[in-house]
C-alpha cells in the first residue's frame, strides 16, 4: 500500500524552492511544547541539517524535561532565557518554519519577532481554523498529528530516504505522544503505513514508549497519585472527572513541566466517565486547561468556547488569564449546555 498524497502538490513543490533558496532556516514551535511540537520541530531540523543547512529550532519556553531524549533538543534555544539570541536568529534568518501552531499567539514572547523577521514562513500544522501569517501552509485538521503532517509532506517531496533514525524518533514520538499511545485520532490506515516506514531507519519504537511513558521521577509519581486521590471530582451525571491543581500544590511536590503529562487520560479508564479535565494553575500568571474524551463527544469546541483554545475532537487545551476558582467556575456553569450532546454519547 502507497501512503495518501493528500497535499497539493503545489504546496509541496513551494516548499522544495524555499527549503533550496534558504541557507539560515529557524524552526519554531508554540508555548509549552508537548511531543509532537518537539517531535516534529527537531525530526525536521535532523532532515534540513542533512542538506546541509544552518538550522535552529527554538522555542518560547523550557520543553518539558521528559522529551530530552530527543535527538537535538540539547541544541534547543530557549527564547524565554537568550531573547537576545532568538531576536537575531530570527532576525537573520532567511526561511521560518512554523511547526504545530495555527496563530502567531501561540509562540507568545516569539511573536512578535516572528512578525518582524523579513523571512518567508511555512506553516506545517494539524488545528483548526489557520491564521493567515504565513507564506505556505501545509494545514490538516484531519491529520492525527503534526509529526504525520510533517512525514506526508516529505515522502510527496521525494525525502522520505533522508529520514534517517534520529529524525524518524523525533517524529514518532509525536505521533505516539499526540495520539495518546495510537488510542485516539488514529484510525487512518496511512498513520501505521508511515510507521512501519519509520521502523526501517532503525528505531526502538519499545524504547521509546518506556521513555515516554514509563518513565517516572518520585515527584512526578507523587503529584498524580495526589492528583487523582485528593484533587478529582467526578460528576457522574455530566459523565465527567475533573482534576485541578493549584501553583502552592505543585510547589510542594517540587513540580517541573512534564510532571503531569498524561494525567488528564487517567479518569477516562473509569466506567461511565466521557469525558476528562484537567486544570494546573501555573507560575506564568495563568491557568492551563486540558481535556481528553473518548468516542464522538468532542471537547475542543469547549476549549475553544471557554478557554479561546482547541485541538483535536478528543484531545484539547487552552489557557485561562484568571484566577483557578474562576476557571472551574466558568467550566461548572457550562456544563448545563452540553447535557444533549452527553446523551447522543449513550444512545
Amino acid at each position: 500500500m502507497k501512503i495518501t498524497k493528500s497535499i497539493s502538490e503545489d504546496k509541496v513543490e513551494a516548499v522544495k524552492q524555499m527549503i533550496g533558496a534558504s541557507r539560515r532556516i529557524v524552526i519554531t514551535c508554540h508555548k509549552t511544547p508537548d511531543g509532537d511540537a518537539l517531535g516534529s520541530s527537531l525530526g525536521l531540523a535532523a532532515v534540513l541539517a542533512g542538506e546541509h543547512k544552518h538550522v535552529h529550532v527554538i522555542t518560547p519556553d523550557t520543553p518539558p524535561k521528559i522529551l530530552k531524549f530527543l535527538p537535538g533538543a540539547e541544541n534547543i534555544l530557549i527564547a524565554s532565557r537568550f531573547h537576545d539570541r532568538a531576536k537575531h536568529l530570527l532576525g537573520t534568518a532567511d526561511l521560518v518554519f512554523c511547526m504545530d501552531y495555527n496563530a502567531p499567539m501561540r509562540i507568545d514572547r516569539l511573536e512578535p519577532l516572528l512578525m518582524e523577521s523579513a523571512a518567508p514562513r511555512i506553516m506545517i500544522d494539524h488545528h483548526l481554523d489557520p491564521e493567515d501569517f504565513t507564506d505556505v501552509a501545509i494545514s490538516n485538521p484531519e491529520e492525527s498529528s503534526t509529526c504525520a503532517l510533517l512525514y506526508r509532506l516529505l515522502y510527496q517531496m521525494g525525502w522520505s530516504g533522508k529520514i534517517h533514525a534520529e529524525a524518524a524518533t523525533c517524529i514518532y514520538t509525536g505521533m505516539l505522544t499526540d495520539t495518546g499511545n495510537f488510542s485516539y485520532n488514529s484510525n487512518n490506515p496511512d498513520l501505521y503505513l508511515i510507521i512501519a516506514r519509520l521502523l526501517t531507519t532503525g528505531i526502538n519504537k519499545d524504547e521509546i514508549y518506556n521513555t515516554v511513558w514509563n518513565t517516572n521521577s518520585v515527584n512526578r509519581l507523587r503529584i498524580c497519585g495526589f492528583a487523582i486521590y485528593r484533587r478529582m471530582i467526578l460528576l457522574p451525571e455530566y459523565s465527567l472527572a475533573l482534576i485541578t491543581l493549584n501553583r502552592s500544590e505543585l510547589r510542594e511536590f517540587d513540580y517541573i513541566k512534564g510532571d503531569t503529562e498524561g494525567l488528564v487520560n487517567k479518569p477516562l479508564s473509569i466506567p461511565g466517565i466521557v469525558w476528562s479535565v484537567f486544570v494546573r494553575e501555573d507560575d506564568d500568571g495563568f491557568v492551563k486547561v486540558s481535556m481528553r474524551s473518548t468516542g464522538e463527544f468532542h471537547v475542543n469546541t469547549i476549549c475553544e468556547k471557554l478557554y479561546g483554545g482547541g485541538g483535536h475532537c478528543n484531545a484539547a487545551g487552552g489557557e485561562y488569564h484568571g484566577t483557578i476558582k474562576e476557571a472551574v467556575e466558568k467550566l461548572l456553569g457550562y456544563l448545563p449546555e452540553i447535557t444533549s450532546e452527553l446523551e447522543k454519547t449513550k444512545e
